[in-house]
């Protein structure tokens, strides 16, 4: 098989017949064995039903339903699992993303030996208050952390090598980083390319402005990962060490003031620096313990989840 389309969906039942009919006519124009495959999200509208009557008409077509809404990154991870393409195409269901960018994605993927192409819509239909500017900060910071030059990290439209989508674990509300995923299972041939944005036709965005609140910690939580999942120890134990040895340095100075400098002084109890000099060396210790312990776990954790082999020859 050729392609595999992998839409993830809520309440999209207006759009579903017409993204369908459009795909399907630019996978029979370019000749491409093809599936698509629809993850609803627990949709509450008839999106299931439309998808039912979709896979009676064209075997092409393939479902997944969930119980209740999981989110994005659940709905393509479980589109990752199904998936049967040598490359890989996911996109939204709501129309503002182009089926007939399609065959170019494919060809970038398959001529340019290319792990993953991400879609950038560099001219875009959305407010800009609402959506564009918030955009341009987020893509801005998840630049400068990652490392990875992308304009547009959060665009639907993206190409995959379907190694890629069999390596990579997307989860929470990690979507909007797959891209930085990928880098981080050592897929590192990675571009994009301009794709069209159409306005939305059907209903109503389901994300609102909390999305961008959630994607910059969710960019902490991969930075911290990529540099400190391996080795927390490197963090944890330094950090420890340091406010410890603050703390010890505290002691020692109130220590000496009480014993040579000021013996009839006020108890050093009595004396702010010693509540610093003790919270210091308590937070110090368990800083180094939460390190000491992520270590453990690493270490009695299972070769299988500790690397991954790409080939192997008998």
């Amino acid at each position: 098989m050729d392609i595999s389309v992998v839409i993830p969906l809520l309440n999209e039942e207006e759009s579903l017949i017409e993204l369908h009919d459009w795909i399907a006519k630019t996978m029979q124009s370019n000749r491409f064995l093809y599936e698509i495959i629809f993850i609803d999200d627990g949709s509450t509208d008839k999106s299931w039903s439309v998808i039912q009557s979709l896979n009676a008409r064209n075997a092409a077509v393939k479902g997944i339903r969930f119980h209740k809404n999981y989110g994005k990154s659940q709905a393509l991870n479980a589109g990752f699992k199904m998936a049967e393409g040598d490359v890989v195409i996911t996109m939204d269901a709501d129309l503002q993303d182009s089926p007939d960018e399609i065959p170019s994605l494919y060809k970038k993927i398959t001529e340019e030996h290319l792990d993953l192409v991400s879609g950038w819509k560099k001219k875009r239909f959305d407010s800009k208050i609402r959506k564009n500017l918030p955009s341009k900060l987020f893509n801005a910071v998840a630049r400068k952390t990652s490392g990875l030059k992308l304009h547009d990290f959060n665009c639907g439209l993206k190409a995959y090598r379907k190694k890629v989508v069999k390596n990579i674990d997307v989860y929470g509300e990690m979507h909007r980083y797959i891209p930085v995923l990928a880098k981080n299972e050592g897929f590192y041939r990675i571009d994009e390319q301009v794709v069209q944005h159409q306005a939305r036709k059907y209903g109503k965005t389901k994300f609102g402005m909390s999305r961008f609140a959630n994607g910059f910690l969710d960019l902490i939580t991969i930075w911290f990962l990529n540099k400190f999942g391996k080795r927390p120890m490197h963090l944890f134990g330094l950090l420890g060490t340091i406010m410890f040895m603050i703390g010890f340095g505290f002691s020692v100075y109130l220590g000496i003031d009480k014993l040579f400098i000021h013996p009839t002084g006020r108890l050093i109890t009595d004396r702010p620096q010693f509540f610093l000099a003790l919270t210091t060396m308590i937070i110090g210790t368990l800083l180094f313990l939460a390190g000491f312990l992520g270590e453990i776990i690493l270490r009695n954790s299972s070769q299988q989840d500790r690397y991954k082999i790409s080939e192997s020859l008998p």
